[in-house]
């Protein structure tokens, strides 16, 4: 018996992968619509707003593959459940992660929302990563390229979400992904892999944020107090960040030369009481390292909480699994790694897994010695 065909959704992002994603489901037999979302649309005349290029190429892919493409505007709905987000965490001293609120709120809410309109069964994406159905629970899994995978990014998707949604490329390696957008003459086949945050784009970051928050200037101390320097406003730091502080080495009085006194310097802490940026230097400095963290805003992929126990788990993406210990809580949990964790950064997504398995995560709140 033939597989059944669905009337499938995909969201063309202008890109290799979701383009190949396409490509790979009408090969199937299915009915496949595109969609390309807009997110943002503040500045799309500027030199770093590729929106139009994106929807310019997505639709020379539609083309090509011989589908329908809609252009959807979801600027509004960004901006309110995204970007407000990401503002008031920075404003808060913490650092966050757009791309998952933006899958979460956007590409499997309000996308989803809007594929379901058009009378779609499923949803598609270029995303690397994978969905199982075991024992009539559906899990995410990791995508099979290891160096690609971004299970990390959509660790908050729910069963629903889960249930209606294909990764056509989380089963391949990113080469082949290539190679298959060559071999089917698709005109994005060597476009560069978008990186950085949606609505900023490859435009400095700093300048971007100058626009949206407040900033106020103050005292950048090493770990002894001493003031090495102004920050231009806590906000514009993250933690482990070590371009752009414009501080230079300091040596101690009668050092010897050549010593280890112009080791680069670190972001290690952000006072907000005192308004106080503390740095340390060295890659390796105590401060810099955890054993412990905090995470709530908790969502599991189950809909129910892990157990106790030992799992594997990211604290930032383009990490290995760090081997931790589960102490699960009312509405928060505690990870404890045997192995110390460096700059872990509140605001930022901790993720856990058993083995391939993504189960969700929380967003960490509190690092700890």
């Amino acid at each position: 018996m033939s597989e059944k065909k669905h009337r499938i959704v995909v969201g063309l992002s202008g890109g290799v992968d979701s383009a190949v994603s396409a490509h790979l489901l009408k090969q199937a037999g299915h009915e496949v619509v595109g969609i390309f979302m807009k997110n943002w649309e503040d500045d799309d005349d500027s030199e770093y707003c590729s929106s139009n290029i994106d929807f310019v190429d997505a639709a020379a892919v539609a083309d090509v593959i011989g589908i329908e493409i809609e252009h959807v505007n979801f600027a509004a709905d960004y901006k309110d459940r995204v970007f407000a987000a990401f503002l008031q965490e920075y404003q808060a001293g913490r650092t966050p992660n757009p791309d998952v609120l933006c899958n979460a709120e956007i590409k499997f809410k309000a996308f989803l929302d809007h594929a379901m309109r058009l009378g779609a069964e499923k949803i598609a994406t270029g995303h690397y990563a994978r969905v199982r159905e075991l024992g009539g629970e559906f899990q995410l899994l990791k995508g099979l390229d290891p160096l690609k995978d971004q299970s990390y990014f959509l660790h908050r998707l729910n069963q629903a979400q889960l249930a209606k949604t294909l990764f056509p490329v989380g089963e391949l390696p990113k080469t082949e992904v290539r190679r298959m957008a060559e071999e089917i003459g698709l005109p994005n086949a060597k476009k560069k892999d978008s990186t950085g945050i949606c609505f900023i784009g490859e435009r400095p970051f700093r300048e971007f944020l100058n626009r949206y928050l407040a900033h106020q200037p103050g005292p950048i101390k090493d770990e002894r107090g001493r003031k090495l320097g102004e920050h231009v406003g806590l906000s514009f730091y993250t933690l482990g960040q070590r371009q752009g502080l414009g501080i230079g080495g300091i040596k101690d009085k009668g050092a010897p030369r050549g010593g280890g006194e112009h080791a680069p310097w670190f972001v290690a802490r952000k006072d907000l009481q005192t308004n106080t940026l503390v740095v340390v230097q060295g890659h390796d400095h105590p401060l810099l390292q955890s054993h412990s963290l905090l995470a709530d805003d908790l969502s599991w992929t189950s809909g129910r909480m892990p157990e106790f126990g030992g799992y594997g788990a990211k604290t930032r993406y383009r990490q290995a699994d760090a081997a931790c210990a589960l102490q699960p809580g009312e509405r928060s949990i505690r990870l404890d790694f045997p192995q110390a964790q460096w700059a872990v950064t509140p605001g930022q997504s901790a993720v856990l897994y058993a083995g391939e398995v993504c189960l969700g995560g929380g967003v960490i709140a509190e690092a700890l010695p």
